[in-house]
């Protein structure tokens, strides 16, 4: 969610929010935005199957650091990853690999660990690009 206050902020994106909820009634676009937006949108929200559960253990397994130690809550990012992979999906995520970090406090972020793994990642605007949405 972090996309709208930091990068996409309402004051100047004034209709993204109306566009993203027009792509969210359509089907055509698979993540929740929105914190108000998941909240009217709960078929966004998959549930987890021993298959994802599993993948994203393995996941979390491998890549260790991918989980900030520092945060205070649970991370979803092998869990969205695992869902990557388990149905052949792309992962929109705003965060840049390791490499392209000055000094990063992990050696993997999901790009990086979409990468090794062979699963699509792109960023918002990725995904605006992608589905040939303009605002």
């Amino acid at each position: 969610m972090d996309w709208q206050a930091r990068y996409y902020p309402p004051d100047v994106f004034q209709s993204l929010e109306q566009k993203i909820e027009a792509m969210i009634q359509s089907k055509t676009f698979g993540t929740p935005g929105l914190k108000t937006l998941a909240k009217n949108h709960a078929a966004l929200f998959v549930p987890l199957s021993p298959e994802i559960q599993l993948e994203a253990a393995a996941i979390e397994s491998a890549y260790p650091d991918l989980m900030d130690p520092r945060s205070m809550h649970l991370s979803a990012d092998a869990y969205v990853i695992a869902l990557a992979k388990v149905k052949g999906g792309i992962v929109v995520s705003q965060e840049t690999s390791a490499q392209e970090k000055r000094s990063p406090k992990r050696s993997h972020f999901i790009p990086d660990v979409c990468r090794d793994l062979g699963i699509a990642c792109i960023n918002l605007l990725g995904l605006m690009r992608r589905e040939k949405r303009t605002i």
